[in-house]
């Protein structure tokens, strides 16, 4: 009620708010994806207000649809196919059916997801904005977020599992050190818009950590990263070696890239393990049938998938999980 005692209609708070009351609607039902600032000056005009919608339309949103979403930047990667197929046998087995879907990092993607009503979301990706991710928890969507990178604090139904990247890729750093390199790179994601992994990145940070903490030089130019293709990241390899030749070892972001990145080297003339040692990430198929045989971190990829499951029917039941972490295991072979 206002205070003349009329009822506050969703019009007046759009017009409280300067929005349109499509925008109200959106922010009341959570139902579209709404800017953070619109959305913000919705709410304070709701406060200010003291707007009480109808609830009856919203209560239809409590049904169940028995359907979760896995979001991932690359859904053709051997890694996302796997783990979703370990997912999918888990969620089945607590009546769920379970999504693979790319990730599209724009609002109307997000209004299309949230317009789904999907009983819980996992995502899995390095780029796609947090931003989007509130506005998934203020849809009353639970969220599992795997890490791939630090963050802030997390909305009260986002929930977080840490896969093993950043202890990963100290292991990978310091299982070449161990083997006398000393002059180690680090080769990024290839990416078709160039995207370019920053420092928040838990598998480069976690390069750069143990460098650093072996008293080795690693800085922006030790990365070769942005590359378009798999022949841009081949030719910037070759050109990396020949200005420097020092160079004997790499870490690949995953195994795709250290296999290319090997065969590139072992072009310019390098022998691997004998003048470079390489080490991939993921332990795909293609780890074990490059030659030589790629030394690889694995994870746990069963343990990860059925805790992912179980915590997202916690969340869906209204429980609050404990964020998981698990370990990755160094698997050598003849690159090193």
């Amino acid at each position: 009620m206002s205070q003349n005692g009329e009822r506050v209609t969703r019009s007046d708070v759009a017009k409280a708010a300067g929005v349109s009351e499509t925008i109200v609607s959106y922010v009341v039902n959570n139902n579209r994806y709404v800017a953070k600032e619109k959305r913000q000056r919705v709410e304070e005009a709701i406060a200010a207000l003291h707007y009480r919608p109808n609830n009856v339309a919203r209560a239809l949103k409590g049904k169940r649809s028995n359907q979760l979403l896995f979001i991932a930047d690359q859904i053709t990667n051997e890694y996302f196919s796997r783990i979703v197929s370990e997912m999918d046998k888990y969620a089945y087995e607590a009546g769920f059916l379970i999504s693979l879907c790319a990730n599209r990092n724009t609002p109307e993607f997000v209004s299309q997801v949230i317009s789904r009503q999907y009983d819980g979301i996992i995502i899995s990706s390095i780029s796609f904005p947090m931003e989007y991710v509130e506005s998934f928890g203020k849809a009353g969507i639970p969220v599992l977020l795997f890490e791939h990178r630090t963050h802030g604090e997390l909305p009260e139904n986002v929930a977080t599992l840490a896969s093993g990247l950043y202890s990963g890729a100290r292991m990978a750093v310091s299982h070449l050190v161990g083997s006398g390199r000393k002059h180690i790179i680090y080769i990024d994601r290839i990416s078709k818009k160039g995207n370019v992994s920053g420092p928040t990145d838990l598998r480069l940070s976690g390069y750069l950590d143990e460098m650093r903490e072996n008293g080795l030089y690693a800085g922006e130019d030790t990365v070769i990263a942005g590359c378009h293709s798999e022949e841009e990241l081949a030719g910037a390899v070759v050109k990396y070696l020949k200005n420097h030749k020092e160079t004997d070892g790499i870490v690949g972001r995953n195994d795709m890239v250290a296999c290319i990145a090997m065969y590139a080297a072992v072009g310019w003339g390098k022998r691997v393990p004998q003048d470079m040692g390489v080490v991939g990430f993921d332990n795909s198929s293609i780890s074990m049938f490059c030659f030589p045989r790629l030394t690889t971190l694995e994870m746990q990829r069963e343990a990860i998938s059925r805790t992912a499951i179980d915590m997202m029917v916690q969340m869906i039941g209204g429980k609050r999980p404990e964020n998981a972490k698990f370990e990755t295991k160094l698997i050598v072979r003849e690159s090193t």
